[in-house]
Order: structure tokens, then C-alpha cells, then sequence
């Protein structure tokens, strides 16, 4: 991600690259075992005009936040699933000619089901039959 981009972008790119449609709220949490318990945070109510503990994630820009490498921070998304991403800063990097932003640069692993395996086709010939 290129530093001056905010912690909207850092969220949609890092939900998006999971296929997760981004349509729930989310924050960024210092306390990444006990999100509640978090001393630092950013959160998108913050941003949609509620009264919030934390500031909000689209003015904070991820060369604000991130001051130290190997610094981590969870992004939980949707508040009733809680489905929790931890980010991690790695430093500065060059940007290589001809490259763009944003990057992914190692993926391992399955990609969950956002709705928990269901799927929309199945509940409609369940309903048919």
C-alpha cells in the first residue's frame, strides 16, 4: 500500500483480496487478543458521524499509524461475525517501475466463506422443493 493511503483503503484492499464483499463497518485495533480492551484504534462509526472512543479510519493515513516495523494491528470487520484480520507493517519498500499499488505480496492458505458456506443457489432449490 503506498504510505499516504488511509486505513479505508488499507481495510477495502485487505477485505477484498479475501472475495469478502465490504459491507459491514470495521475498525483497527492496537489490542490484537482483546479488541475492547484496545488503548489505539481507528473506526469507520467515526467516520458515518457516531460518537466514537476512537477517530475515524478514512483521514488516518497509514504513514500516521504505522511508526515502527514488525507493528501489527487488528482489522476487525463486520462487528456481529467479528471476523479479525491482523496487518502488519513491514517498512518501506521501492516501487519497482511499471508496479502498482496495491500489492499483495504472499498468500497461503483457503479462503473462508464470508456468509459461512452458504450459498445463495442451494437455499433457493432447498425452498423449490
Amino acid at each position: 500500500m503506498a504510505a499516504d493511503a488511509s486505513l479505508y483503503d488499507l481495510a477495502a484492499v485487505t477485505i477484498e483480496s479475501f472475495d469478502f464483499d465490504l459491507d459491514h463497518a470495521f475498525g483497527f485495533y492496537d489490542n490484537i487478543k482483546n479488541w475492547t480492551r484496545s488503548e489505539k484504534g481507528y473506526e469507520l462509526f467515526a467516520d458515518i458521524g457516531e460518537k466514537m472512543e476512537f477517530p475515524g479510519v478514512k483521514r488516518a493515513k497509514i504513514s500516521k499509524v504505522f511508526h515502527t516495523s514488525k507493528q501489527k494491528l487488528l482489522l476487525l470487520f463486520d462487528y456481529g461475525d467479528e471476523w479479525h484480520f491482523i496487518v502488519q507493517y513491514l517498512g518501506v519498500t521501492e516501487v519497482k517501475p511499471g508496479q502498482k499499488l496495491p500489492l499483495i505480496m504472499e498468500s497461503s492458505g483457503v479462503v473462508p466463506n464470508q456468509y459461512g458456506g452458504f450459498e445463495e443457489e442451494e437455499e433457493y432449490e432447498d425452498e423449490d422443493s
